[in-house]
């Protein structure tokens, strides 16, 4: 019985659903509508009870960190004085509209982390772009001219003096940029077909925690 519990049964669920959310798509009919929708109001409780797991786990890890000393359990403290105080707020003020609490840590707090955060990612990204557009081969020398075409199209001085830049620059992001995007966009969305029918068939079973 444990064993069917831990193992058969939420594999049969996973088939079940599956295969009827699939197959929703294909009947067009008021029945089948009906019961999507009933089932995406369960998947919203489902989610809730998961996001309450989820935030006890994340309390539990880092108080774990902050009682033995672990290296880095000053973040963790930091998460988790935040959180908690973040809930605090959230739940003695009640809403979040400006002039609240919670509207205070949202635009203050929230949003300038945010954009420190942004802020220093620039630095990053500017490092790897100069790594990435070094012509050390053809790929790279032909990374680095459609890189400075874009550069140089998009930006008014660039215009000025490379007139050809703004129309060239477009024709790479209109339709070499959307090409390579939509093929990419197109294996994705193979590879999650392929993922999906893997599965609801019992293949992949790595959400059962490892368990074959």
């Amino acid at each position: 019985m444990t064993l069917f519990l831990r193992r058969t049964f939420p594999l049969l669920l996973t088939f079940l659903f599956g295969v009827a959310a699939a197959l929703q798509y294909y009947i067009p009919h008021p029945l089948s509508e009906a019961a999507l929708t009933e089932i995406s109001v369960w998947l919203r409780i489902i989610l809730g009870f998961a996001m309450i797991l989820g935030i006890a786990s994340l309390c539990h890890v880092h108080y774990a960190k902050i009682r033995t000393r672990a290296a880095g359990w000053g973040y963790s403290l930091v998460v988790y004085l935040s959180m908690l105080v973040t809930v605090a707020v959230g739940l003695w003020s009640r809403g979040q509209e400006e002039g609240t609490g919670f509207g205070w840590i949202y635009t203050y707090a929230l949003l300038a982390l945010q954009g420190t955060m942004f802020s220093i990612l620039g630095f990053f990204v500017a490092s790897a772009a100069f790594r990435a557009f070094r012509a050390r081969s053809k790929e790279a020398a032909v990374l680095l001219v459609a890189a400075l075409i874009v550069m140089f199209g998009r930006v008014p001085l660039g215009e000025y003096l490379i007139p050809a830049a703004g129309p060239l620059a477009g024709w790479i992001l209109n339709v070499l940029n959307t090409a390579a995007r939509r093929g990419i966009l197109i294996g994705i969305s193979l590879g999650g077909i392929a993922t999906s029918i893997k599965i609801i068939f019992g293949i992949e079973r790595s959400y059962l925690g490892g368990r074959d």
